[in-house]
């Protein structure tokens, strides 16, 4: 017994079908862009609202929102979170500022400010030194702690000369001598100044070589200057390029050389 083919529908049915299918799917594309332009129109999607969350000491959210706020362009679906990243880290303290959209018509931004650890570069200059080691432009008059040291260097050596600092000031504490200064020359020369005054001249080197040096200093300089009748404190100069030990000048003393411990 045989069966029935189906038979296939003319080709004037199969092509109004077909542009039916085209018609709608036009239509339905045209309403879904139509409703998209109205979303994007519309005042109820405008930004706002700038919700600011983080620990925020040098900025309030009040001035965040008023100095972002006019540099922002867009309503909820078609503001630039990239821009608006940008915005935000460019006030002052900003170091990192993360923005996320909150439906329908608010902005969501996480800030982190920098926390000054010194000064960088010259005594005129104003920027400073963040706890990452990042230089970064923001109102000297702004700190809050009037003893921090200044870091000086090359452009980019701010992480280095940071690193120098931090383990050159336990070295000085036994001493009751703080570093106020250190400096890091083109040539790879470093120099520190101590809070009494005195100018320490440390020599090139890797960082090891150079702590090497200054640890040999801070635990024979107080036995050194004791043979003069003086403490530390009284330190005017340190010369520590020597290979064999280094060489001080004291006040009231006019030369004084140390050599350093010999090994057995």
């Amino acid at each position: 017994m045989k069966t029935k083919q189906a038979t296939p529908p003319p080709f004037d049915v199969r092509l109004m079908n077909l542009t039916a299918t085209v018609l709608f799917a036009v239509c339905g594309v045209m309403l879904v862009a139509a409703l998209a332009w109205w979303a994007v129109r519309h005042p109820v999607f405008a930004i706002r609202s700038i919700v600011v969350q983080g620990e925020v000491t040098h900025n309030s959210a009040a001035t965040l929102r008023a100095n972002v706020a006019p540099r922002l362009a867009g309503n909820f679906f078609t503001i630039d979170l990239e821009q608006a990243r940008a915005a935000f880290e460019a006030v002052p303290w900003v170091r990192k500022a993360v923005v996320t959209r909150q439906f329908p018509d608010k902005l969501r931004v996480r800030i982190e400010e920098h926390r000054a650890e010194a000064f960088w570069g010259a005594d005129s200059e104003s920027r400073l030194v963040n706890t990452f080691g990042e230089v970064f432009e923001a109102n000297a008059g702004d700190v809050e702690q009037d003893d921090m040291p200044r870091l000086a260097g090359p452009d980019g050596s701010s992480p280095q000369v940071l690193a120098m600092y931090r383990s050159l000031g336990p070295l000085m504490q036994p001493l009751d001598l703080a570093v106020e200064q250190v400096v890091l020359t083109g040539r790879g020369g470093w120099t520190l100044q101590l809070d009494s005054g005195a100018i320490v001249e440390l020599g090139r080197g890797t960082l090891d070589e150079v702590l090497a040096r200054s640890r040999r200093f801070a635990h024979t300089i107080t036995q050194v200057t004791s043979k003069y009748g003086r403490r530390p404190e009284a330190l005017v100069a340190a010369d520590l390029r020597h290979a064999d030990g280094y060489a001080i000048r004291l006040r009231g003393v006019v030369t004084a050389e140390a050599a350093a411990p010999r090994r057995n």
